[in-house]
């Protein structure tokens, strides 16, 4: 099942999106700058084969909800997200928030 559902983070709008998927669940908070996701996000990707995208996303791990990704601290980062003022260690809701 694919749940989309819109999110509001201090008054500002995001889509948060959950794929259940066997054993595990595919979770992303995206607009139109950017979006975190859980740890099926391979960030390495997008900095090396698709860097010239300059793609604006971070990856959070062990987490299993809407509500943890955004809480979770980013493990990983793009570089083009640096951009924004995001680091490796802030929560998704602090990052989202930077791209409001």
């Amino acid at each position: 099942m694919i749940t989309v559902n819109p999110l509001e983070i201090e008054g500002v709008h995001f889509t948060a999106i959950r794929v259940e998927l066997p054993k595990t669940n595919l979770l992303m908070i995206t607009n139109e700058i950017g979006y975190i996701m859980c740890a099926a996000l391979d960030v390495d990707v997008l900095n090396e084969k698709l860097a010239d995208r300059e793609v604006i996303a971070g990856r959070a791990m062990g987490v299993r909800t809407i509500d943890d990704l955004l809480n979770a601290p980013l493990q990983k980062i793009t570089d083009a997200s640096k951009e924004y003022g995001w680091e490796v260690g802030m929560t998704g809701k602090e990052a989202l928030l930077k791209i409001a």
